[in-house]
Protein backbone atom coordinates (compact mmCIF):
# COMPACT_ATOMS: atom_id res chain seq x y z
CA UNK A 1 0.00 0.00 0.00
CA UNK A 2 1.41 3.30 -0.83
CA UNK A 3 2.25 5.77 1.74
CA UNK A 4 2.19 9.59 1.37
CA UNK A 5 5.02 11.35 3.55
CA UNK A 6 4.05 13.43 6.22
CA UNK A 7 5.82 16.18 4.83
CA UNK A 8 3.77 15.85 2.11
CA UNK A 9 0.84 15.83 3.31
CA UNK A 10 1.21 19.15 5.64
CA UNK A 11 2.55 20.93 1.97
CA UNK A 12 -0.97 19.27 0.07
CA UNK A 13 -3.23 20.48 3.16
CA UNK A 14 -1.54 23.97 3.22
CA UNK A 15 -1.94 24.38 -0.67
CA UNK A 16 -5.80 23.02 -0.45
CA UNK A 17 -6.36 25.62 2.63
CA UNK A 18 -4.34 28.81 0.41
CA UNK A 19 -7.98 30.48 -0.01
CA UNK A 20 -7.70 30.86 3.92
CA UNK A 21 -5.23 33.02 5.26
CA UNK A 22 -6.28 32.22 8.64
CA UNK A 23 -5.22 28.50 8.66
CA UNK A 24 -2.46 29.23 6.24
CA UNK A 25 -0.95 31.29 8.71
CA UNK A 26 -1.21 28.06 11.01
CA UNK A 27 1.54 26.33 8.37
CA UNK A 28 3.55 29.23 7.98
CA UNK A 29 5.55 27.72 11.22
CA UNK A 30 6.03 25.05 14.39
CA UNK A 31 3.73 24.90 16.87
CA UNK A 32 5.71 26.53 19.73
CA UNK A 33 7.83 28.92 17.24
CA UNK A 34 7.07 32.11 19.04
CA UNK A 35 7.04 35.30 16.93
CA UNK A 36 10.13 36.43 18.71
CA UNK A 37 11.74 33.25 17.12
CA UNK A 38 10.22 33.34 14.29
CA UNK A 39 12.75 34.88 12.18
CA UNK A 40 15.30 32.18 13.28
CA UNK A 41 13.86 29.10 12.63
CA UNK A 42 12.62 26.98 9.74
CA UNK A 43 9.65 25.82 10.13
CA UNK A 44 9.71 22.93 7.84
CA UNK A 45 13.25 22.42 8.69
CA UNK A 46 14.15 19.36 11.20
CA UNK A 47 11.75 17.15 13.05
CA UNK A 48 7.99 18.20 13.36
CA UNK A 49 8.07 17.66 17.43
CA UNK A 50 6.89 21.59 17.75
CA UNK A 51 10.18 22.74 18.89
CA UNK A 52 12.11 25.40 17.10
CA UNK A 53 15.56 24.10 17.92
CA UNK A 54 15.72 21.24 14.98
CA UNK A 55 14.47 24.43 12.54
CA UNK A 56 17.21 26.33 13.63
CA UNK A 57 17.88 27.83 9.54
CA UNK A 58 21.11 29.75 10.58
CA UNK A 59 22.82 26.74 11.79
CA UNK A 60 25.34 26.87 9.38
CA UNK A 61 26.06 30.48 9.93
CA UNK A 62 26.32 30.04 13.99
CA UNK A 63 28.91 27.19 13.17
CA UNK A 64 30.92 29.61 10.68
CA UNK A 65 30.54 32.15 13.53
CA UNK A 66 31.97 29.75 16.29
CA UNK A 67 34.82 28.71 14.06
CA UNK A 68 35.77 32.22 12.78
CA UNK A 69 35.68 33.35 16.55
CA UNK A 70 38.12 30.64 17.61
CA UNK A 71 40.41 31.27 14.99
CA UNK A 72 40.34 35.04 15.87
CA UNK A 73 40.96 33.92 19.53
CA UNK A 74 43.97 31.69 18.67
CA UNK A 75 45.34 34.32 16.18
CA UNK A 76 45.17 37.14 18.84
CA UNK A 77 46.90 35.14 21.31
CA UNK A 78 49.84 33.74 19.34
CA UNK A 79 50.48 37.72 18.14
CA UNK A 80 50.28 38.23 21.92
CA UNK A 81 52.94 35.94 22.92
CA UNK A 82 54.72 36.25 19.99
CA UNK A 83 55.46 39.92 21.09
CA UNK A 84 56.08 38.89 24.97
CA UNK A 85 58.70 36.57 23.14
CA UNK A 86 60.13 39.70 21.77
CA UNK A 87 60.04 41.61 24.73
CA UNK A 88 61.83 38.89 26.79
CA UNK A 89 64.83 39.06 23.98
CA UNK A 90 64.82 42.84 24.57
CA UNK A 91 64.92 42.94 28.37
CA UNK A 92 67.63 39.61 28.41
CA UNK A 93 69.95 41.77 25.85
CA UNK A 94 69.31 44.96 28.18
CA UNK A 95 70.18 42.97 31.44
CA UNK A 96 73.39 41.84 30.03
CA UNK A 97 74.64 45.33 29.37
CA UNK A 98 72.81 47.67 30.98
CA UNK A 99 71.98 51.06 28.85
CA UNK A 100 69.75 54.09 28.26
CA UNK A 101 69.20 52.45 25.01
CA UNK A 102 68.73 49.48 26.00
CA UNK A 103 65.82 50.31 28.63
CA UNK A 104 64.51 52.27 26.25
CA UNK A 105 64.21 49.21 23.39
CA UNK A 106 62.42 47.24 26.64
CA UNK A 107 60.06 49.96 26.90
CA UNK A 108 58.76 49.71 23.28
CA UNK A 109 58.73 46.09 23.14
CA UNK A 110 56.92 46.36 25.84
CA UNK A 111 54.08 49.31 24.72
CA UNK A 112 54.11 46.85 21.26
CA UNK A 113 53.09 43.31 23.15
CA UNK A 114 49.97 44.97 25.03
CA UNK A 115 48.87 45.55 21.45
CA UNK A 116 47.84 42.42 20.80
CA UNK A 117 46.78 41.68 24.85
CA UNK A 118 44.51 44.69 24.64
CA UNK A 119 42.50 42.97 22.02
CA UNK A 120 42.51 39.63 23.87
CA UNK A 121 40.49 40.97 26.65
CA UNK A 122 37.07 40.69 24.51
CA UNK A 123 37.86 37.08 25.49
CA UNK A 124 37.33 37.34 28.53
CA UNK A 125 34.15 36.72 30.36
CA UNK A 126 32.93 34.36 28.07
CA UNK A 127 33.53 30.96 30.32
CA UNK A 128 37.12 30.55 28.64
CA UNK A 129 40.47 29.09 29.79
CA UNK A 130 41.59 32.59 30.35
CA UNK A 131 38.94 33.25 33.43
CA UNK A 132 39.25 29.56 34.61
CA UNK A 133 39.35 28.40 37.94
CA UNK A 134 42.88 27.91 37.71
CA UNK A 135 43.21 30.47 34.54
CA UNK A 136 46.29 32.57 34.33
CA UNK A 137 44.49 36.08 33.89
CA UNK A 138 45.45 37.22 37.23
CA UNK A 139 48.83 36.49 36.80
CA UNK A 140 48.77 38.10 33.20
CA UNK A 141 47.28 41.40 33.90
CA UNK A 142 46.11 42.37 37.40
CA UNK A 143 45.79 45.92 38.17
CA UNK A 144 46.16 48.53 39.80
CA UNK A 145 49.24 47.31 41.42
CA UNK A 146 51.18 48.88 44.85
CA UNK A 147 54.23 49.40 43.58
CA UNK A 148 55.73 49.44 47.56
CA UNK A 149 55.02 45.40 47.17
CA UNK A 150 57.84 44.81 44.82
CA UNK A 151 60.26 47.34 44.80
CA UNK A 152 61.65 50.78 46.35
CA UNK A 153 59.43 53.84 45.80
CA UNK A 154 60.38 57.41 46.61
CA UNK A 155 59.19 56.99 50.31
CA UNK A 156 60.49 54.29 50.80
CA UNK A 157 64.17 52.80 49.41
CA UNK A 158 64.24 49.28 51.20
CA UNK A 159 60.72 48.41 50.60
CA UNK A 160 59.40 45.57 48.47
CA UNK A 161 60.58 41.78 47.90
CA UNK A 162 63.49 43.09 45.99
CA UNK A 163 64.96 44.48 48.57
CA UNK A 164 63.86 41.67 51.51
CA UNK A 165 66.48 39.14 50.70
CA UNK A 166 66.30 38.11 54.31
CA UNK A 167 62.68 36.92 54.01
CA UNK A 168 62.97 36.35 50.08
CA UNK A 169 66.51 35.06 49.66
CA UNK A 170 65.71 33.29 46.06
CA UNK A 171 63.97 35.12 43.81
CA UNK A 172 61.83 32.24 41.63
CA UNK A 173 58.76 31.53 39.70
CA UNK A 174 57.58 29.46 42.65
CA UNK A 175 58.10 32.61 45.31
CA UNK A 176 56.63 35.51 42.61
CA UNK A 177 53.29 32.65 41.86
CA UNK A 178 52.94 32.66 45.47
CA UNK A 179 53.13 35.78 46.50
CA UNK A 180 50.54 37.44 44.01
CA UNK A 181 47.52 39.14 45.24
CA UNK A 182 48.81 37.31 48.88
CA UNK A 183 47.08 39.46 51.37
CA UNK A 184 45.23 42.36 49.10
CA UNK A 185 44.27 42.52 45.98
CA UNK A 186 46.87 45.68 45.38
CA UNK A 187 49.90 43.20 46.30
CA UNK A 188 50.40 42.05 42.60
CA UNK A 189 54.13 40.91 41.89
CA UNK A 190 53.57 39.50 38.25
CA UNK A 191 52.42 40.38 35.37
CA UNK A 192 52.67 43.19 33.05
CA UNK A 193 52.14 45.92 34.78
CA UNK A 194 54.66 44.24 37.20
CA UNK A 195 57.56 44.44 33.90
CA UNK A 196 55.90 47.81 33.37
CA UNK A 197 56.91 49.00 36.82
CA UNK A 198 60.35 47.24 36.89
CA UNK A 199 61.01 49.33 33.32
CA UNK A 200 59.35 52.78 33.89
CA UNK A 201 59.26 53.16 38.11
CA UNK A 202 56.47 54.83 39.90
CA UNK A 203 54.90 58.24 37.91
CA UNK A 204 55.36 60.76 40.23
CA UNK A 205 54.00 63.61 37.88
CA UNK A 206 51.72 65.78 39.63
CA UNK A 207 48.68 67.86 38.22
CA UNK A 208 50.53 70.03 35.06
CA UNK A 209 53.02 67.57 34.19
CA UNK A 210 52.28 64.96 31.40
CA UNK A 211 54.85 62.45 31.61
CA UNK A 212 55.49 58.76 32.67
CA UNK A 213 57.83 57.19 35.16
CA UNK A 214 61.60 57.60 34.69
CA UNK A 215 63.44 54.43 36.20
CA UNK A 216 67.06 55.27 35.37
CA UNK A 217 69.01 51.79 33.56
CA UNK A 218 71.18 52.75 36.72
CA UNK A 219 68.94 50.68 38.66
CA UNK A 220 70.34 47.74 36.94
CA UNK A 221 73.94 48.55 36.79
CA UNK A 222 75.97 46.36 39.40
CA UNK A 223 78.81 48.51 39.58
CA UNK A 224 78.37 52.08 40.53
CA UNK A 225 74.48 52.21 40.56
CA UNK A 226 71.61 53.51 41.80
CA UNK A 227 69.43 51.63 44.05
CA UNK A 228 70.21 48.41 46.40
CA UNK A 229 69.79 45.15 44.63
CA UNK A 230 70.39 45.78 41.28
CA UNK A 231 71.09 41.98 40.75
CA UNK A 232 67.83 41.03 42.69
CA UNK A 233 66.05 43.31 40.84
CA UNK A 234 67.24 41.76 36.84
CA UNK A 235 66.53 38.48 38.51
CA UNK A 236 62.77 39.91 39.23
CA UNK A 237 62.91 41.55 35.87
CA UNK A 238 63.94 38.21 34.06
CA UNK A 239 62.07 35.77 36.18
CA UNK A 240 58.62 37.69 35.99
CA UNK A 241 59.23 38.10 32.04
CA UNK A 242 59.21 33.90 32.19
CA UNK A 243 55.88 33.64 33.79
CA UNK A 244 54.02 36.08 31.38
CA UNK A 245 55.67 33.75 28.85
CA UNK A 246 54.80 30.45 30.22
CA UNK A 247 50.74 32.11 30.63
CA UNK A 248 50.58 33.52 27.60
CA UNK A 249 51.62 29.85 25.77
CA UNK A 250 48.56 27.97 28.06
CA UNK A 251 46.38 30.36 27.07
CA UNK A 252 47.60 30.05 23.16
CA UNK A 253 47.77 26.08 23.17
CA UNK A 254 44.12 26.48 24.92
CA UNK A 255 42.74 27.51 21.50
CA UNK A 256 45.32 25.93 19.21
CA UNK A 257 43.64 24.25 16.34
CA UNK A 258 46.62 21.35 15.71
CA UNK A 259 45.93 20.37 19.36
CA UNK A 260 43.48 17.73 20.17
CA UNK A 261 41.44 18.01 23.79
CA UNK A 262 42.21 21.40 24.32
CA UNK A 263 39.57 24.33 24.92
CA UNK A 264 39.15 24.84 21.56
CA UNK A 265 37.86 21.62 21.01
CA UNK A 266 35.34 22.00 23.21
CA UNK A 267 34.10 25.52 22.22
CA UNK A 268 33.39 24.02 19.24
CA UNK A 269 31.36 20.97 20.45
CA UNK A 270 28.70 23.40 22.36
CA UNK A 271 25.83 23.86 21.52
CA UNK A 272 25.78 26.96 18.86
CA UNK A 273 23.63 28.72 21.51
CA UNK A 274 25.65 28.41 23.93
CA UNK A 275 28.88 29.54 22.18
CA UNK A 276 27.17 32.73 21.31
CA UNK A 277 25.61 33.01 24.85
CA UNK A 278 29.30 33.10 26.02
CA UNK A 279 31.01 34.92 23.07
CA UNK A 280 28.20 37.83 23.45
CA UNK A 281 28.56 37.67 27.40
CA UNK A 282 32.60 38.01 26.89
CA UNK A 283 32.20 41.36 24.33
CA UNK A 284 29.06 43.06 26.41
CA UNK A 285 30.61 42.64 29.89
CA UNK A 286 34.17 44.24 28.98
CA UNK A 287 32.16 46.66 27.04
CA UNK A 288 29.51 47.92 29.68
CA UNK A 289 30.82 46.80 33.09
CA UNK A 290 34.88 46.05 32.75
CA UNK A 291 36.09 49.09 30.27
CA UNK A 292 33.15 51.99 30.76
CA UNK A 293 33.27 50.92 34.49
CA UNK A 294 36.29 49.75 36.40
CA UNK A 295 39.08 50.88 33.44
CA UNK A 296 37.58 54.44 32.65
CA UNK A 297 34.64 55.46 35.15
CA UNK A 298 35.94 54.47 38.62
CA UNK A 299 39.98 56.60 37.71
CA UNK A 300 37.44 59.14 36.34
CA UNK A 301 35.23 59.28 39.65
CA UNK A 302 38.17 58.88 41.76
CA UNK A 303 40.49 61.21 39.95
CA UNK A 304 43.45 59.06 40.72
CA UNK A 305 46.18 58.01 38.47
CA UNK A 306 46.81 54.62 41.02
CA UNK A 307 42.97 53.57 39.42
CA UNK A 308 44.45 54.07 35.51
CA UNK A 309 45.18 50.23 34.02
CA UNK A 310 49.23 51.40 32.79
CA UNK A 311 49.97 54.57 35.17
CA UNK A 312 54.20 53.72 35.31
CA UNK A 313 54.40 53.88 31.31
CA UNK A 314 51.35 56.10 30.68
CA UNK A 315 49.90 53.91 28.60
CA UNK A 316 46.06 53.35 29.66
CA UNK A 317 45.10 55.31 26.48
CA UNK A 318 45.91 52.53 24.36
CA UNK A 319 44.97 49.87 26.73
CA UNK A 320 41.46 51.34 26.36
CA UNK A 321 41.53 51.81 22.73
CA UNK A 322 43.04 48.17 22.45
CA UNK A 323 39.58 46.65 24.62
CA UNK A 324 37.68 48.40 22.62
CA UNK A 325 39.00 47.28 19.29
CA UNK A 326 38.79 43.57 20.79
CA UNK A 327 34.83 43.95 21.47
CA UNK A 328 34.94 45.26 17.89
CA UNK A 329 36.77 42.12 16.37
CA UNK A 330 34.78 39.88 18.26
CA UNK A 331 31.39 41.72 16.33
CA UNK A 332 32.60 42.11 12.90
CA UNK A 333 34.48 38.70 12.58
CA UNK A 334 38.04 40.42 11.76
CA UNK A 335 41.34 41.07 13.22
CA UNK A 336 43.90 42.13 12.01
CA UNK A 337 47.24 40.92 12.83
CA UNK A 338 50.26 42.41 13.90
CA UNK A 339 52.56 41.32 10.74
CA UNK A 340 49.29 43.28 8.76
CA UNK A 341 47.09 40.02 7.14
CA UNK A 342 43.76 39.46 8.26
CA UNK A 343 42.03 36.67 10.40
CA UNK A 344 38.02 36.71 9.21
CA UNK A 345 35.21 34.96 8.70
CA UNK A 346 31.05 34.75 9.47
CA UNK A 347 30.30 37.13 12.30
CA UNK A 348 27.76 38.29 14.98
CA UNK A 349 27.14 40.86 12.71
CA UNK A 350 26.40 38.92 10.45
CA UNK A 351 23.60 37.25 12.03
CA UNK A 352 22.13 39.59 13.51
CA UNK A 353 21.55 41.18 9.91
CA UNK A 354 20.03 38.28 9.05
CA UNK A 355 17.58 38.35 12.46
CA UNK A 356 16.60 42.19 12.63
CA UNK A 357 18.39 44.27 10.68
CA UNK A 358 17.28 47.72 12.47
CA UNK A 359 19.07 46.08 15.83
CA UNK A 360 22.58 45.41 13.52
CA UNK A 361 22.42 48.97 12.39
CA UNK A 362 21.81 50.21 15.91
CA UNK A 363 25.08 48.11 16.63
CA UNK A 364 27.05 49.47 13.85
CA UNK A 365 26.71 52.69 14.89
CA UNK A 366 27.51 52.12 18.39
CA UNK A 367 30.82 50.13 17.22
CA UNK A 368 31.74 52.96 14.92
CA UNK A 369 30.69 55.67 18.05
CA UNK A 370 33.13 53.89 20.65
CA UNK A 371 36.41 53.41 18.69
CA UNK A 372 35.40 57.12 17.72
CA UNK A 373 34.91 57.82 21.59
CA UNK A 374 38.08 56.38 22.97
CA UNK A 375 40.72 57.21 20.09
CA UNK A 376 39.46 61.02 21.27
CA UNK A 377 40.06 60.47 25.09
CA UNK A 378 43.39 62.85 25.38
CA UNK A 379 47.42 61.47 26.46
CA UNK A 380 48.37 61.17 28.94
CA UNK A 381 44.92 59.51 30.43
CA UNK A 382 46.56 60.90 33.84
CA UNK A 383 46.08 64.44 33.30
CA UNK A 384 43.31 63.89 30.90
CA UNK A 385 40.99 62.63 34.07
CA UNK A 386 41.73 65.40 35.89
CA UNK A 387 40.14 67.64 33.44
CA UNK A 388 36.73 66.57 33.11
CA UNK A 389 34.21 64.68 35.89
CA UNK A 390 31.24 62.02 35.88
CA UNK A 391 28.91 64.82 35.94
CA UNK A 392 30.06 66.19 32.37
CA UNK A 393 30.42 65.28 28.60
CA UNK A 394 34.00 65.34 28.39
CA UNK A 395 35.91 62.45 26.12
CA UNK A 396 36.24 60.08 28.86
CA UNK A 397 32.61 60.63 30.00
CA UNK A 398 31.59 60.51 26.30
CA UNK A 399 33.62 57.43 26.15
CA UNK A 400 31.87 55.91 28.94
CA UNK A 401 28.16 56.33 27.95
CA UNK A 402 28.94 55.02 24.52
CA UNK A 403 30.78 51.87 25.75
CA UNK A 404 27.79 51.66 28.09
CA UNK A 405 25.30 52.06 25.58
CA UNK A 406 26.93 49.16 23.38
CA UNK A 407 26.96 46.56 26.24
CA UNK A 408 23.28 47.47 26.58
CA UNK A 409 22.94 46.78 22.62
CA UNK A 410 24.77 43.43 22.94
CA UNK A 411 22.18 42.32 25.09
CA UNK A 412 19.54 43.28 23.08
CA UNK A 413 20.85 41.22 20.23
CA UNK A 414 21.50 38.67 22.41
CA UNK A 415 17.59 38.83 23.45
CA UNK A 416 16.81 38.99 19.41
CA UNK A 417 18.77 35.59 18.94
CA UNK A 418 16.60 33.76 21.93
CA UNK A 419 19.85 34.15 23.99
CA UNK A 420 20.00 35.59 27.62
CA UNK A 421 23.63 37.03 28.75
CA UNK A 422 24.52 39.14 32.25
CA UNK A 423 26.54 41.99 31.21
CA UNK A 424 27.50 43.39 34.92
CA UNK A 425 30.56 42.24 36.34
CA UNK A 426 30.17 39.25 38.64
Amino acid sequence: MYMMSKKLVLSLVCVSLSASPVLLSSCGKKKGCTDATATNYDADAGKDDGSCQYGDKNAALKQEIKANYAAIVFATYEDAYNEAVKLQTAIESFLASPSAAGLDACRAAWKSAREPYGQTEAFRFSGGPIDAENGPEGMLNAWPLDENYIDYVGTDPVSGIINNSTVYPAITQDLIKSLNENGGEANISAGYHAIEFLLWGQDNANVGLKTPGNRPYTDYVTTGGTAANQTRRAQYLRVVTEILIADLQTVKDAWDPSKSGNYRATFMALASDKALQNILTGIGTLSKSELAGERIFVALDNQDQEDEHSCFSDNTHRDIITNAMGIRNVYTGAYTRVNGSVVSGKSVNDLITVVNATLAAEMNTLSDNSISAVNAIPVPFDFALTQESVSGSGPIMTSVTTLRAQGDKIAAMATALGITINTELP
